[in-house]
């Protein structure tokens, strides 16, 4: 198998990238990073488009919702524009595969709820083709909460999700959400694209759990990729079809830039992407 092509989520520097986009990609081109995930990208697709083109990058893959009139995260809530909205300026981008980042914790908690989870992102699949565009899903720790008979909800929805839609693994997160990173890697085969390369110390117990406190990106222990206890090595070294190799923090320890360059060299200098 041919090596990932190493990547990076632009949620990690969100602020850095909106007050000086040609800046921050300059900065990740000069790392030696060439393609990028785009975050947030619905709102600016020409201007997102030229900077890339202008810093010698490309953003085949992208977060975005599609499954929800309102994205939330640990950090604030983004409301979202139809599927066909976020398809049009996945394009004008370049995009290959739209990623949903997020479904909020309390649909996974019910068979019908995953089911219906299931069934938007099917739906999702087959308008996203109308565009030249493949889907995929993007896992946090809430996926984990629940069980169906001997079943986690995120294995009940792998049962039910169309083979189009592909998988991007958020390790750290599986791992927050007690799961054995290198074996769900193994389930997923050749349906695991991409590979949320993010490493540090996991919460005790799953933050998304219904009596869990609430919590925000500043309380997560992340750490430079190969410095925490996600297996990353075992993780990316037993996948069978792997396209991108996604550095992420939602917590940088320190200069963002600085522990991107962190996990690139990382990453490279171990021969787990490219």
């Amino acid at each position: 198998m041919a090596l990932p092509i190493a990547s990076i989520q632009l949620y990690s520097l969100a602020s850095e990238f909106s007050a000086d986009m040609d800046g921050s990609l300059d900065k990740l081109a000069g790392i030696g990073l060439r393609t990028v995930e785009a975050f947030d990208f619905v709102r600016r697709p020409a201007e997102i488009r030229a900077a890339l083109d202008k810093a010698g990058l490309t953003s085949p893959t992208g977060h975005a919702p599609l499954l929800s009139d309102e994205l939330w995260t640990p950090d604030g809530s983004i409301l979202t524009p139809a599927n066909e909205i976020v398809f049009e300026a996945a394009a004008e981008i370049g995009m290959k595969t739209v990623i949903e980042p997020m479904v909020a914790a309390d649909r996974w908690l019910t068979e019908d709820g995953v089911k219906d989870i299931a069934e938007r992102l099917n739906a999702a699949s087959e308008k996203a083709k109308e565009f030249g565009l493949t889907v995929g899903y993007h896992n946090h720790a809430q996926e984990f909460v629940a069980s169906f008979d001997g079943q986690t909800a995120y294995e009940r929805f792998l049962d039910l999700v169309d083979p189009t839609v592909v998988i991007e693994l958020d390790l750290f997160w599986a791992l927050a959400g007690q799961q054995d990173a290198v074996g769900l890697v193994k389930k997923l085969g050749d349906r695991l694209v991409a590979i949320h390369v993010k490493d540090g110390v996991a919460p005790a117990s799953n933050p998304f759990a219904p009596d869990a406190p609430k919590f925000d990106s500043s309380s997560l222990d992340q750490r430079h990729a190969g410095d925490g206890e996600v297996p990353t090595i075992d993780a990316l070294k037993a996948a069978t079809a792997l396209e991108y190799a996604v550095i992420e923090y939602d917590n940088a320890p320190g200069d963002v830039f600085e522990d991107i360059a962190d996990s690139y060299t990382f990453l490279i200098e171990n021969g787990l992407a490219a």
